[in-house]
């Protein structure tokens, strides 16, 4: 049995993340300071033996016995990151210098929950690992960006000059149930604006594009990461290479949900970038010919399905 620590497990990814590892016969640490995650997405793991919770906040270090470590830990909804960027920054960087630090000392492999926020707004298209992005450090995404590009650094300096065991995988848009639905994201967004018959908010023309990956192939892809070869370090995208509009997705949601809700346009936020496509063919090569397999209309079915039982809840 391998003893697992993940961090943000129980956010909308890390929740999935934990019941897939513990499905796998894995013992499963799950660390969370509740400020974007939230116990309802891991209580029905709490009666497994092999799982534990645990409040904490990763810019504090952490102290357990373990064989690998997934860092998640960090608000990645831009309302959500931008609400303190200063805390944002720092578990980033904090969060991956104490979880560094305890991969090191306890010898065990760790994976960084990296972005393809690194990317910032492209020049390339799409984007593969090797291109070192566009990314304004002084604006107000910067303090996700810029995060998650230090930890990077963090990682691979980590790995050069003590020998520890990282992977850095670069995770492009995912939805899936349990997507806060407060979150900002523009899967959510659609979503309930639609199923409760509001307009629906495009930002900027609506041609800007994005990719949008299940969560359950994201899961596959980081476990995949975790287990490669030692000699693969990554970076390496994690996402569904299949691009879509906003106009689009919007169009696809308000069919599956059949709602009337009208699109309005308001301006593109300042920094957000206008196309987000990865390049996964590193990914295929290096995980075993991972590649996703939700389609989107399936994904969103389930994902609707999910924000509909939560609406009912609620009026309930």
């Amino acid at each position: 049995m391998t003893r697992i620590l993940v961090t943000g497990g129980a956010g909308f990814v890390g929740s999935h993340l934990c019941e897939r590892l513990l499905k796998e016969g894995n013992e499963v640490i799950c660390l969370d300071n509740y400020f974007t995650g939230s116990k309802k997405n891991v209580e029905h793991l709490l009666d497994n033996n092999n799982f534990e919770l645990v409040r904490h906040d990763v810019i504090n270090p952490y102290f357990v016995e373990v064989d690998e470590i997934y860092n998640l830990a960090c608000p990645a909804s831009p309302p959500h990151y931008q609400f303190n960027p200063i805390k944002t920054m720092k578990t980033s960087v904090l969060g991956a210098i104490n979880m560094l630090g305890l991969a090191k000392r306890v010898n065990a492999k760790i994976l960084q929950a990296s972005t393809s926020e690194v990317y910032g707004d492209p020049t390339v298209h799409p984007q593969v690992e090797s291109y070192w992005g566009n990314v304004n450090p002084i604006g107000i995404r910067s303090c996700y960006d810029e995060g998650k590009r230090s930890a990077e650094t963090l990682f691979m300096d980590y790995h050069k000059k003590n020998d520890v065991k990282i992977k850095i995988a670069r995770i492009f848009n995912t939805y899936g149930p349990r997507m806060n639905p407060k979150d900002g994201r523009v899967v959510s967004n659609f979503i309930m604006q639609a199923l409760r018959g509001d307009d629906i908010t495009i930002y900027g023309t609506g041609n800007q594009t994005r990719s949008f990956q299940y969560v359950d192939d994201l899961v596959e892809g980081m476990i995949r990461t975790m287990n490669s070869e030692d000699s693969f370090l990554g970076p390496v995208n994690i996402g569904n290479p299949d691009e879509f509009t906003m106009i689009e997705l919007a169009d696809k949601i308000l069919r599956i949900t059949k709602s009337k809700s009208k699109l309005i346009y308001e301006d593109l936020p300042k920094d957000d970038p206008l196309q987000r496509q990865p390049d996964i063919n590193l990914a295929y090569q290096k995980l075993n010919g991972w590649i996703p397999e939700v389609k989107l209309d399936l994904g969103l079915k389930k994902t609707i399905l999910f924000f509909s039982d939560l609406i009912e809840s609620e009026i309930k």
